[in-house]
């Protein structure tokens, strides 16, 4: 027994030097880039400013809306003042800056082929759907969508959508917006087929933003990220007894993968205690399973088919009941 813990103990420490040296090899990645607020230019712009910012930012002005469309815009209170409110709140960009950068070094130790792309700020009238918005050369970033769940802005906006509007969650939305344009498989028909799309997109998240915690990668509280943890087993034997998993029905995205106030069980305690999108956190811990058991890069997983991740996991949570 004791030799069995001594190699334990000597395997665990070899594995925290190896994750050691590959982010002391991370950080020494460099990378280049400036935010340019665009936000503050248009929002302290005059319309006899509009060419030269036209010319800056041309994607910005979509060739159907006219000029007076823009010089409307700019004189429109409420657009002001939600300009003017987002400036000060972030004001200050450079802990976001720091969390962006230490992204894109993960990306590119993975990705080699990663191009650093222009990083932009802007106001999108609260577009929460479309928060950030990649390409391979352009980060869009909606900062009205980040003022704090709080935020006057928000009122009439469901609480369990608007608990994200944090700051803190403008790198984890950046780092899934590049997890759905790296991860595929050919369908997403079954139940398993979603929970692994984005166990898939939260692995990447492990990965690429390893300094966030992981209630703020799935975006759950602290709480709720316990409760999926210790029902873990329930979930999942839930799941098995109702064979679920190779089900095509339509209506189970909304009960276990889309976000929502809560799980849909249809049992009353549970589903008054449960946070949404249970099954993403399931399908995280069989990616995770997999990983642990696989020799398989990250490129690898995320173009993996459902079933091979889910036939090679050897996934088993443990009953903490």
């Amino acid at each position: 027994m004791k030799y069995l813990v001594s190699f334990l103990l000597v395997f665990c420490l070899f594995s925290c030097q190896q994750e050691s040296q590959v982010e002391q090899d991370i950080e020494k990645i460099e990378v280049d880039f400036t935010v340019e607020r665009f936000d503050k230019a248009f929002g302290n712009a005059t319309p006899d400013e509009l060419p030269k910012l036209k010319a800056a930012f041309p994607f910005m002005f979509p060739k159907q809306y006219p000029d007076e469309f823009w010089e409307a815009r700019m004189q429109d209170t409420l657009q002001q003042q939600l300009m003017t409110e987002s400036s000060q709140i972030f004001d200050d960009f450079s802990q976001e800056k720091d969390d962006i950068t230490r992204l894109f070094k993960h990306v590119k130790y993975y990705f080699p082929e990663f191009r650093i792309p222009r990083v932009i700020t802007a106001t999108s009238s609260v577009d929460y759907r479309n928060k950030v918005i990649v390409t391979d050369t352009l980060v869009l970033i909606s900062i009205d969508t980040y003022l704090g769940k709080d935020h006057k802005f928000y009122d009439g906006i469901s609480t369990y959508l608007k608990a994200n509007f944090e700051r803190n969650q403008m790198v984890v939305d950046l780092a899934a917006a590049y997890a759905e344009k790296q991860a595929y498989q050919t369908a997403r028909k079954t139940l398993l087929d979603e929970m692994i799309y984005y166990g898939k997109q939260l692995y990447f998240k492990d990965m690429m933003i390893p300094f966030v915690s992981d209630a703020d990668k799935i975006g759950y509280t602290e709480t709720q990220l316990e409760w999926a943890v210790e029902n873990e087993w329930f979930i999942w034997n839930y799941f098995i007894g109702e064979e679920l998993l190779y089900d095509t029905n339509a209506k189970l995205p909304s009960r276990f993968i889309n976000p929502a106030p809560f799980s849909k069980f249809y049992l009353e305690q549970v589903d008054n205690e449960s946070p949404g999108r249970v099954g993403q956190f399931i399908g995280w811990q069989i990616v995770k399973s997999y990983m642990a058991n696989n020799d398989v890069t990250i490129k690898s997983l995320l173009t993996a088919e459902p079933l091979e991740i889910f036939n090679n996991s050897k996934y088993k949570p443990k009953d903490n009941g």
